[in-house]
């Protein structure tokens, strides 16, 4: 039987191996990932580094359908407002072209009219988070301010733009619809009709305030169909929410796969590995004292 007469390198090297496999026993379990360089695992590192990449694209989509679902809300509910300020014009438009009314009552109607105008003209000008939701990209600036030049009394200050936000690697949702078509297109004109049955109510003529009443019911009509796009755009953002929110669990799961660590097994190969790490050292302690000192005593 051969007997290695220098134990040394071996010694040595079984040392720096079980100090080696208690480091990386460690940093498993203080990190939770048994992978935490590329040489632990290439192949699972290659993989994460794509997971890495679609991950902050999901939450990317995820702040954007976040940061802009409220805000196609708000804008539904401004014309929920428009829809209720437009019926009681009506009402009122109805109720004065009945031809019992005194003057005094039409012009009172006509009044009141006249402060629907301006509550509609608010909810056009409504804002989120300081920005304007019917100025069409122009979200910065009131889409409409008084005019006394106008036939409305009131312009448009926005564009014709269209807002839409990215919630997917192909998938863009338009978010808003320009004031211009809403409020003050060339063919129904809501503030035009509002504007119109007040000059009607003034005028007293109750053939002029029945044709002006057709015109605000028109405009009711093609206000409630604009919803439609709200209500579209509101279920499209849920359902490319709930979409996401699987997508992140989803890739969460594939990283746990990857490079995820059984924290049961872990703390069971640190503690193995603790114990041929004391073993080795133990050895080490008893051997290589003495094979040392057969390197220091002299020859007799």
């Amino acid at each position: 039987m051969r007997v290695n007469p220098n134990l040394v390198p071996d010694i040595l090297a079984g040392l720096q191996q079980s100090q080696t496999t208690l480091n990386q026993a460690l940093e498993q379990v203080s990190t939770g990932k048994s992978v935490n360089v590329p040489s632990d695992n290439p192949a699972a590192a290659s993989e994460m580094v794509q997971n890495t990449i679609e991950t902050a694209n999901v939450d990317q989509y995820t702040q954007n359908v976040t940061g802009v679902l409220s805000q196609v809300q708000a804008a539904d509910s401004a014309l929920s407002s428009v829809v209720s300020s437009l019926n009681q014009a009506i009402s009122l438009g109805t109720e004065g072209a009945n031809g019992t009314e005194s003057a005094a009552n039409q012009q009172a109607i006509a009044s009141q009219v006249q402060g629907i105008l301006s509550s509609v003209v608010t909810q056009a000008n409504t804002s989120y988070e300081g920005s304007y939701l019917f100025g069409g990209t122009a979200s910065s600036q009131q889409p409409y301010t008084a005019d006394s030049s106008s036939p409305t009394g009131y312009t448009y200050n926005g564009n014709t733009g269209q807002n839409s936000v990215a919630v997917g690697d192909s998938t863009n949702i338009q978010i808003n619809l320009p004031g211009s078509q809403i409020f003050s297109n060339s063919t129904t004109n809501v503030l035009g009709s509002l504007s119109a049955l007040v000059t009607a109510l003034q005028g007293g003529n109750s053939t002029a305030i029945g044709t002006a009443v057709s015109g605000v019911t028109t405009a009711l009509n093609y206000v409630s169909q604009q919803r439609i796009f709200y209500a579209n755009a509101d279920s499209q953002l849920n359902s490319q929410e709930t979409y996401l929110q699987q997508e992140t669990v989803n890739l969460s799961s594939q990283q746990t796969s990857l490079v995820g660590v059984n924290m049961a097994q872990a703390a069971i190969n640190l503690s193995q590995a603790q114990t041929d790490n004391s073993a080795a050292l133990a050895a080490a302690a008893k051997v290589l004292p003495d094979t040392l000192l057969n390197y220091l005593v002299a020859p007799s």
